[in-house]
Parts: C-alpha cells; sequence; structure tokens
C-alpha cells in the first residue's frame, strides 16, 4: 500500500531553476528507500514537496491519500523530516524540551508528552540526557537528538536528508544503527544521500535523481550499475566486483 503518491510534480526556484521536472513515485508502507544524487540534483526539494515545506507548481503530492498542499499539517504529522543540519532543528534549551516541542504543540497531555519523550529518547539512546542544553552534545548526539523530536511527533514515514553529513565514524555507525531499528519497528523510511557506502547495503529501493528527473529507480543491485555518471561514487564494494555488501558488519 502506497502511504505517499508523487504525480508529475514540477518545481522552480525564484531565479526560474528547475528544482524537480516531472517527478512520479511512489513509496510503499515499510519500505526503506534511499534516493541518490549529486549536488543540486533535487533531493533536497523532493523531501520538502512531502513535508508540505515546498508546494508545487505544477502536480501533485498525497500523504495518505489526502493531498500535503491542502492540509500540510496533518502531512507533518504523518511525514517527519530530519535536516542535513541538526543545529537548524533544535529549538529547546534543554534536551527535553527540545523533544517535547512538538508533542506540546499538539496540544498533548503531559503524561503523554513525557510518554513520547523518554520513547523518542529512548529509541536513539539518548535516555539521561534530558537535562543537557543541546549545544552542549556532539555533532552525533545532536543528529540523533533531531530525529528524536521527529520521533516525539510520531510519524509514519521518517525521512532524513544526508544524515551522515559532518560525522565520524563511531558516530556514523551509531546514528546508522538506529535508523536500521526504526525500519525494523515498522516505519518508512526514506534517506537521501550522494554517498551510497554507508546506507545502500540496508536499503530496499534506491531512486537516482539528476537534475531534478528520475533516471532510475528500482532494486538497489540491478540500479546502481553504471551510477557513476550521474555523478554518484559507487561503493568500494561494487568497484571491487563484490556486489553490493554491507559498510559496516
Amino acid at each position: 500500500m502506497s502511504i505517499i503518491q508523487i504525480s508529475h510534480l514540477y518545481h522552480r526556484f525564484a531565479d526560474g531553476t528547475p528544482g524537480l521536472d516531472d517527478v512520479t513515485l511512489a513509496f510503499e508502507e515499510g519500505e526503506f528507500t534511499v534516493v541518490a544524487g549529486a549536488n543540486g540534483s533535487g533531493k533536497t526539494t523532493l523531501l520538502r514537496h512531502i513535508n508540505g515545506l515546498l508546494f508545487s507548481d505544477s502536480g501533485t503530492v498525497t500523504v495518505g491519500g489526502k493531498s500535503v498542499k491542502a492540509d500540510p499539517s496533518a502531512a507533518r504529522q504523518q511525514v517527519g523530516l530530519v535536516f542535513q543540519d541538526a543545529d537548524s532543528q533544535i529549538v529547546g534549551e534543554t534536551v527535553y524540551d527540545d523533544v517535547a516541542f512538538g508533542p506540546e504543540n499538539l496540544s498533548l497531555e503531559r503524561t503523554q508528552i513525557n510518554q513520547r519523550v523518554n520513547q523518542a529518547l529512548a529509541a536513539v539512546d539518548l535516555s539521561g540526557f534530558e537535562n543537557k542544553m543541546p549545544h552542549h552534545l556532539s555533532g552525533g548526539e545532536k543528529r540523533r537528538l533531531a530525529i528524536a523530536g521527529v520521533l516525539a511527533m510520531a510519524p509514519r514515514v521518517l525521512m532524513m536528508d544526508e544524515p551522515f553529513s559532518n560525522l565520524d565514524y563511531p558516530a556514523t555507525c551509531r546514528v546508522l544503527d538506529h535508523i536500521l531499528d526504526l525500519h525494523k519497528n515498522g516505519h518508512t523510511i526514506i534517506v537521501t544521500t550522494h554517498d551510497l557506502e554507508k546506507v545502500i547495503a540496508h536499503a530496499q529501493r534506491l531512486v537516482v535523481l539528476v537534475k531534478g528527473r528520475v533516471v532510475k529507480d528500482g532494486i538497489p543491485a540491478e540500479v546502481i550499475g553504471g551510477i557513476e555518471r550521474y555523478g554518484i561514487r559507487p561503493p568500494c564494494s561494487v568497484q571491487l566486483g563484490q556486489g553490493i555488501r554491507p559498510w559496516v558488519n
């Protein structure tokens, strides 16, 4: 069952530059999709349309059968977006305040808010961090805090824009582990990246964007051949002729 439907979506920026060019895609419930492309390919623009942060010049986006343009607030409750720059998403003075911000804006009871905050922090291994100030956290901890803030809204879909950007190896491993746990627990996952190395072995689907157009879409093992022609570096295992293999075991 498709939770997200995108039909003939176009977008142009204020200067006339095309951002999306006739994009038609559907995302199934429980699917783990990687959207890959070089910088400027339209990955972030696509996510912002799904989340209702941008609206199309032409075409439609629906979440759960409802138009995102007609009711963006409803779409954002079902589809959470973790930005590439975690700092831009952190608004609370403490870790607890930051994760509670979303549920508080839903006007939930305090017991429900506490429960959501505790569950979200546990899901990203930040229990015990409630009273810490976000600006004292490491880069990886901030990324996990941003994920927790989205999880507290209880979305059906979790979208992450370049989630491993500027993270060192240990932090990348921890963020990847949490993404995989969320998928195992039933979340629909959409991850954008220009670096397939870390995540592609775990994905069920690979969508490739070039200048706002979908040029490939399918099972990663069938799509990844020749992907360097689109400005995307193939995983080392593929370059060595070993097929798609996990980045870490």
